[in-house]
């Protein structure tokens, strides 16, 4: 018998912290950078490939947006997946000719599992495209978090997932045509609350089972201090997002 796989992640924590990002972006008159430079990408992909479907199913934190953005084919039927892969989806198998998972796969507990469910919801020959950050993000946020508690630093972010390990991945999905690419956004910050609302507007909070106790004023004022002492001359610190592209076919 397979051994469930470990519980990294809490479900309700990631439903609270998407209900956070849409009553955050309600309010807010900035775009959203990272996933409009997913869904862009997703966009160029699907003009360079062979897309004759049009059952599309999107999954993942602002799906909505993206399904609003023009991006798709014309004439496409959009359904979209009230869950992420991390547990069976409410479809039939073979249903759709596109499967799209943005900003999601980062904080699934079975991986694996998530792209083999991708793939068995497509028609033969459909397309599954999965986009999200990678292991290479937030360098300088993830120091901060240490230098915070430097004696006994607790868990506050998500391990990430390294592009290399992804083709293994795609190969035990059984995903055909497999494809992994990478690149690098680098935004810059003049403070630490400032990435935080940036990744709260993105439904990147905290999404971990064991959650650690916030930060005490203490804690936060040398995690602030940290985050700043890494920046540049100008007093601003670069902070990178590695976004992760997967594409394969059915």
């Amino acid at each position: 018998m397979d051994r469930a796989p470990p519980r990294i992640f809490s479900k309700r924590r990631k439903y609270a912290r998407t209900a956070r990002a849409q009553a955050l972006t309600a309010r807010s008159n900035g775009g959203l950078f990272l996933l409009d430079d997913m869904a862009d990408d997703i966009a160029e992909r699907l003009g360079f490939v062979r897309f004759d479907g049009r059952d599309v199913l999107i999954e993942g934190f602002d799906a909505g947006a993206l399904a609003a953005a023009g991006v798709l084919p014309p004439g496409s039927v959009i359904s979209r997946a009230g869950d992420d892969f991390d547990r069976p989806a409410p479809f039939t198998a073979a249903s759709f000719d596109l499967v799209i998972s943005i900003n999601s796969l980062d904080t699934v507990n079975d991986l694996p599992g998530a792209l083999i469910q991708m793939r068995e919801l497509l028609r033969p020959g459909g397309l599954a495209i999965a986009t999200f950050i990678g292991g290479m993000s937030l360098l300088k946020l993830r120091r901060a978090m240490l230098d915070a508690q430097p004696e006994r630093p607790a868990a506050r972010m998500h391990p990430l997932v390294d592009p290399r390990s992804c083709a293994q991945l795609l190969q035990r999905a059984r995903w055909r045509d497999p494809v992994v690419d990478s690149h690098v956004l680098t935004a810059r910050y003049a403070s630490l609350p400032r990435l935080v609302t940036d990744l709260r507007e993105h439904a990147m909070g905290a999404a971990l089972a064991a959650h650690a106790p916030a930060l005490g004023k203490a804690d936060y004022a040398r995690a602030q201090s940290a985050f700043i002492a890494q920046a540049d001359d100008d007093a601003k610190v670069s902070e990178t997002f590695e976004i992760i592209t997967l594409t394969g076919r059915n």
